[in-house]
């Protein structure tokens, strides 16, 4: 596994690249488990009430194939908690405790599969207020505001020990410049994705500008785009690789519309794994999935890369 694009041979030639697989959607795997994700903590909620699910999760996702646990944070914020009556102290353990269940589960492989991953998820703003705006970004609110609200689950993420930052589905390059400073602040690597519609953010911003925001960050070791229509990953890996100079990472969603009342996705088409090929020319260098899918989905996306790869 490698976070570089590698150099071409003293022939000219393109050496074999390295794939890092990714995991898919945490709420798909539990949702295969048979758990209703719903409800204002989405994910986050099993983090008090069914810790264990959240670690078969992991643990379904590494046995898949995947090489990086994602941890289930991306909507746990100390603020959301407060909100459905935890006291502050527990939820600020809960969210350091989604890191701790990766860990636990990445070093239970450690003797059979070494080097394992976990990132620390973290989503937008918007994935917190649970109404849709994180698919459509411009939420009102100072950047002063946003960069409190993202610098103490940052902080909290960092103490329990992540191995990097999953910064995902971020719809716009306002929230993205806040990120960027403060992962640059606290130091831990990152990879860094967007939520695009076409060749634009979710918030319609052109990718180019969108990009651009990371291009002098200290610490990001990826960047591309997840939660977003396989058909627009192509051209958003293209621009993040040119503009960026960083290897692409990819995991899109299944396609469909998401419903911010059922937290539920209704028509979702099957993964083309055609498209890989593509993906890694234009550099995708950390590829998974997002929403709809499911460990059996990342075990045939790992035998996919592996294909391309021979």
């Amino acid at each position: 596994m490698t976070g570089t694009i590698m150099d071409a041979h003293a022939d000219g030639t393109d050496p074999m690249p390295s794939v890092t697989i990714l995991d898919g959607g945490l709420s798909t795997a539990l949702e295969q488990q048979g758990i209703a994700v719903d409800g204002a903590l989405w994910t986050a909620r099993l983090l008090a009430d069914e810790p264990e699910r959240i670690a078969q999760a992991h643990r379904d996702f590494f046995e898949a194939g995947a090489d990086v646990a994602t941890t289930a944070t991306y909507q746990a914020s100390e603020q959301g908690f407060l909100a459905a009556g935890f006291e502050a102290a527990h939820a600020r353990a809960l969210i350091r405790r989604g890191v701790r269940l990766a860990r636990d589960a990445r070093d239970e492989l450690e003797s059979v599969r070494p080097g394992l991953r976990v990132a620390a998820s973290v989503g937008p703003y918007g994935a917190v207020l649970g109404d849709g705006s994180e698919y459509r970004g411009g939420y009102g609110i100072s950047a002063a505001r946003l960069r409190d609200f993202h610098r103490a689950r940052l902080e909290l993420l960092a103490e329990a020990g992540p191995d990097l930052f999953a910064v995902e589905t971020i719809p716009d390059v306002e929230e993205a410049a806040v990120l960027v400073g403060l992962l640059d602040e606290i130091g831990i690597p990152a990879w860094f994705s967007y939520s695009v519609r076409g060749t634009a953010t979710c918030a319609g911003q052109p990718l180019a500008d969108a990009y651009a925001a990371l291009a002098d960050s200290s610490v990001l070791i990826a960047a591309g785009v997840n939660c977003s229509d396989q058909a627009d990953v192509r051209a958003a890996i293209s621009t993040s690789v040119q503009v960026t100079g960083l290897p692409g990472v990819v995991y899109p969603n299944r396609g469909g519309h998401w419903d911010s009342a059922t937290k539920a996705w209704s028509g979702v088409h099957a993964v083309d794994h055609a498209l890989i090929e593509g993906w890694m020319d234009a550099g995708a260098r950390y590829i998974g999935g997002c929403c709809g899918y499911g460990p059996a989905d990342i075990a045939g996306l790992a035998k996919a890369v592996a294909s391309v790869l021979r």
